[in-house]
C-alpha cells in the first residue's frame, strides 16, 4: 500500500508536471501566436519611428524652402528695391535756381575791337544730384544793386537747344557774344547809339530762375542793347 501509494504519488506528480508542461506550452504557443499579425503590420508598414523620420525630413526640406533664409537679402536682390536704385531709376528735373551757382568770365575767341565783346556763363549745380538746364538764356543789363532793376537786352538766338543733364557739382555754359564797341578811350558804336557799359548781366534759363552775375575782369561794354546767345551746352566754349 505504501508503495502504491508512492508510485500513484509519483505518478501523479509526474502527470501535474505533464499538465503544466503541456499548460506552458500552449501558452508560448499562444503568445506566440497572438503575436504574428502585429509583426506583419509592423514588418509591411512603416515603422512609427521612421515614418516620423521621413515626415520630419521632409517638413524640414518644406521649412527650409519657406524659411527667412530663402528671402534673405543674400538670396534675394535687394538692390533692386534699395533707395539707390529707387534714386537712379527717379526722373531728372529742371535746377532749381537755388541749386545752381553762375559765374562769368571773357571769352578767350571774342569780336574784334575794344571793350567786352563776349564773355562764357558757367551754370553749377550745387544741389547734391543730377538736374537738367534747357535752351537758350534770356539776358538784361542791371547794375551792381537787385537784379531786379535791369534793362532787357535783345536776343539773338544761335544753335538748336537740347536738354542738358548736368551731374551734381558739374557744370553747364552759354556763349554771349555783344556788339562790339569801336575805337578807343570812351569808343562808339557803329550804329550811332552811344555805348552802354552794364556792370552785372542778369542771365535766365527756362525753369532755371534768373541769376546776377558780374564778370571776373572787367564789364560788359556793349552797343545798341543786344547780344547773341548760344543755348546751353555740356561743352565749355572758348
Amino acid at each position: 500500500m505504501r508503495y502504491g501509494n508512492r508510485h500513484g504519488n509519483g505518478y501523479g506528480n509526474g502527470v501535474r508536471r505533464a499538465v503544466v508542461a503541456m499548460t506552458a506550452a500552449v501558452a508560448v504557443a499562444a503568445g506566440t501566436a497572438g503575436c504574428q499579425p502585429g509583426t506583419e503590420e509592423t514588418g509591411t508598414g512603416t515603422s512609427p519611428g521612421s515614418g516620423s523620420s521621413g515626415s520630419g525630413s521632409s517638413g524640414a526640406e518644406s521649412a527650409d524652402a519657406g524659411s527667412p533664409g530663402a528671402g534673405s537679402p543674400d538670396a534675394g536682390s535687394p538692390d533692386a528695391g534699395s533707395p539707390d536704385a529707387g534714386s537712379s531709376g527717379a526722373a531728372v528735373t529742371d535746377c532749381a535756381a537755388d541749386g545752381l551757382e553762375v559765374s562769368a568770365r571773357q571769352a578767350a575767341e571774342r569780336p574784334r575791337g575794344t571793350g567786352t565783346g563776349a564773355a562764357v556763363v558757367a551754370f553749377t549745380n550745387v544741389s547734391g544730384r543730377p538736374c537738367v538746364l534747357t535752351g537758350h538764356p534770356s539776358v538784361a543789363g542791371a547794375g551792381n544793386g537787385s537784379p531786379q532793376h535791369n534793362t532787357p537786352l535783345t536776343v539773338t538766338r544761335t544753335g538748336s537747344a537740347a536738354p542738358v543733364t548736368v551731374a551734381a557739382g558739374g557744370k553747364a555754359w552759354v556763349k554771349l557774344t555783344f556788339v562790339q564797341v569801336q575805337g578807343e578811350a570812351d569808343g562808339y558804336c557803329e550804329s550811332g547809339a552811344d555805348p552802354t557799359v552794364y556792370p552785372t548781366l542778369v542771365v535766365g534759363l527756362p525753369g532755371s530762375g534768373a541769376h546776377q552775375v558780374a564778370l571776373d575782369d572787367g564789364v560788359f561794354a556793349e552797343c545798341d542793347d543786344t547780344v547773341t546767345v548760344t543755348p546751353v551746352s555740356s561743352a565749355e566754349p572758348s
